[in-house]
Formats: structure tokens, sequence, C-alpha cells
């Protein structure tokens, strides 16, 4: 696969006499090759991670900077977007006649600017639209609600107006940052909206719809959310709940059920809890896929859960669905998901007032507690990513960031006592 770079070529035969040495387009097909463009500088004059010049380097100060760097952007698009052109023509090409066909294109009358415009002028919107009406018929509602906020989010930003891909500069992407911190915004907020934004950009590139003269985002750093403090739970919160005595068949005597079973299956999403049926549970194990990832998890029944669903099972075909919830994944019926789980975390909230549990409790906690409780009983990080159904062991090392700080505290007693 091709590939093509800005540069500054520091190889020792490249110095010039003055101790510069040459800005130049890195060609690497098969073989690598360098085509000098014209400028040079020091290498304290070169910001290699941003392609630009330093403009506050001695060097460079009777340089004009801007227009060079410019100039270079121009150069490395018209040579990205005529490998994106030739496609499958390449492999009848060596690098030196790439190079040929690059410098022909350098010299071709038509200014890479309006070619920008014109050839590259797919939206933020239009996109967005062809990934959400995917998600829609993948039945991904949730992805495809997160796509639209973070649409929203810019277009409004950007007082209505539509957002061309190429609009999203790292400039953009900081004044939005600073626009809703300045609102009281929180960085989760900000977080949320850059991710799914970020999503669609990336998608874009990958199926060659957009040639960026720079990944905005790799330059740009979505800010991190602050840390979410009292999410996790302890073994005798949950096992508090356990023993909440409530009248059977009662509406907090299911609900107290169905936490149980959530945390017995590893921290079940409920998502995932209300769309499992009687032929995903056998004598052993509960089958079933995220509803997030589609990764496919098998867990193991232990008693105490084996006697839970004991109970809903009796009467059932494979067919049903364990609870009445019975939500089969849709776009059609997120809505209707969504009230469920509402209800859900309202009951949860007298649930967790009557085991004695102070603060927030919800469905989410229920995760967080399994991670938590693993973590402190000596499960490594890699494991319980995996009993979690993580995709990345990053999102897992988030949910055990408070475990972190908690071990530092009590390391930190130890020491000062």
């Amino acid at each position: 696969m091709a590939k093509i770079s800005l540069i500054l070529d520091t190889r020792k035969s490249s110095r010039k006499t003055d101790g510069t040495y040459p800005i130049s387009l890195s060609v690497y097909h098969v073989k690598t090759r360098y085509l000098s463009l014209g400028h040079s500088t020091s290498i304290l004059g070169w910001d290699q991670a941003n392609t630009k010049l330093r403009k506050s380097v001695a060097c460079n100060k009777g340089l004009r900077c801007e227009e060079i760097d410019t100039e270079l952007e121009d150069k490395l698009y018209q040579a990205k977007y005529l490998l994106r052109e030739l496609g499958n023509s390449l492999r009848h090409l060596d690098v030196n006649g790439l190079i040929e066909l690059i410098k022909d294109r350098w010299n071709d009358n038509i200014k890479s600017e309006i070619k920008k415009k014109v050839e590259n002028n797919i939206s933020l919107e239009d996109w967005g639209e062809v990934l959400i009406e995917r998600k829609r018929s993948a039945n991904k509602p949730g992805t495809a609600k997160w796509y639209s906020n973070g649409i929203a989010a810019l277009e409004k930003f950007n007082k209505g107006k539509t957002i061309r891909l190429y609009e999203i500069t790292v400039s953009f992407l900081r004044n939005f940052e600073a626009h809703h911190l300045g609102m009281g915004n929180s960085k989760n907020t900000i977080s949320i909206y850059l991710r799914a934004v970020r999503a669609i950009y990336n998608s874009a590139i990958e199926e060659d719809r957009f040639v960026p003269l720079k990944n905005a985002f790799e330059t740009y750093k979505i800010p991190s959310g602050g840390r979410t403090r009292k999410r996790a739970r302890t073994k005798e919160n949950m096992n508090g709940i356990k023993e909440l005595a409530y009248p059977a068949g009662s509406i907090l005597w299911h609900a107290r059920n169905y936490a149980m079973i959530m945390f017995y299956c590893r921290g079940m999403n409920f998502i995932d809890l209300v769309q499992v049926k009687v032929g995903h549970i056998t004598d052993t194990h509960i089958y079933y896929g995220r509803s997030k990832s589609d990764k496919p998890l098998a867990v193991k029944i232990v008693p105490q859960l084996r006697e839970i669903l004991d109970f809903y099972i009796v009467g059932k075909r494979p067919g049903d669905y364990l609870f009445p919830t019975n939500y089969d994944g849709s776009t059609e019926h997120y809505q209707k998901y969504k009230s469920q789980r509402r209800r859900m975390n309202e009951r949860l909230k007298i649930i967790a007032k009557d085991a004695g549990i102070e603060g927030k409790f919800t469905t989410y906690n229920i995760r967080h507690s399994w991670a938590t409780i693993a973590k402190y009983l000596g499960i490594s990080t890699e494991l319980i990513s995996e009993a979690l159904g993580h995709s990345s062991l990053r999102t897992t090392q988030v949910y055990l960031k408070d475990f972190d700080n908690d071990v530092l505290d009590e390391a930190n007693a130890l020491v000062v006592a």
C-alpha cells in the first residue's frame, strides 16, 4: 500500500551548506523515495507532529511561514488525492513512476483549494445520515441517537450551517470545546459529542468518502470526562439487596431479582437482560450477545442464579423472553425499552434505600460493582475486561479508576501512620 507524508529529510546526504535540511514528500510504494518541495529549515525549525514550520525559530524568521505551510498542505493533498484516483492501477507503477505522476499533478492548472471544495465536499450530516441509517437497520438505535446528537451539537455551534468534513479542523474543535466549557457544560458532555463526530469523520476516511489534508483528531485530543464517584457498591451492599424480604410477586421483588441476575451474570447490562430468551439458558450456562458490541458471552450459572432463573423459566417455551419486558432489540421498540429502564432505575432507588445504601443506585452501578468487587478480590484487569465483554482494556480501566485511587489512599494511610 502506497503512503505519502510530509517530512524534514534529515539524512546526512541531504544536509545543506547552511545547516538546514529540505522539506520533502516521502513517497513509499514498495520502496521509499524523497521529493524535495523547494523549502528547507533546521531540525528545530520543523514541527513534524503538525507538519508545519515553527515561526518562532531563528532560521525561519525571514520566511513567509503561513504561505509555505499552505503550499505544502496543497501539495500533500494533491498527492494523496492522486493515490485515491489511481486505486488498483498503482500495482502497474513503481515508486519512480508514481513520483512523476505526482509532479504532473502539481503542474495541473486546477487550484487544489477548488479541487478540495468540489471533490471533497461531503458534509458531516450527509455521511452521518448514512451511518445512522445503517445502525437503525442493524437495530442499534442507541448508537444512531449518539451520532445524531453529536451532529446536532456541532451544527448548533456552527449557527445551524452545514459543516463540511474538511471544515473540521483542530481550531474548530478547540473552539467548540471552549464554547461548551464557557456554557458550563462538563467535559463528559463534550467528550460524548466529539467521540460521535470522530467516529463519523474516521468512517468517511476509511470508506474513501473523504481525503483529509490532515486528520484533525490525530492532533486534537478529546477531553477526558471527570471521574464519576461512588458508582460501585461493595459486596456487603449487594448481599444486603439479596437479603431484602419483599412479598413474592411484588414489583420490588421482581426488580430485586432482576438486579441480582445482572450481578450474578458478571454485571450484565440491562439492555442485554431484557433480551434473554429461555432458549439461551442451558443446565450450566446463559448464552447471550452484548448489544453494544455483538460480542458473544457465556456465563456459568451459579446456584444463587439458578434459584432465581427457575422461577421465571416455568411454563415458558425456548422462544419466549425470560422476562415480561421482552425487548427485541429493534429500533421500533427502543423507546419502550428506555421507559422500562427508567422504571427499573426508579425501583432500584427504593431498593437501595431499603438496603441502607446511600447515594445513586442504577442498573449501571450493578455493572461497576461487579467489576470493582472482582478487582478487590485480586482478579486481573484483563480477566475483568473479558468477563464484562469490553472491546478494549481501556474501557475496563475507566471502570476501575476509583478502585485504583482507593488503594492509593489506603497505602498512603499505612505509610503516614
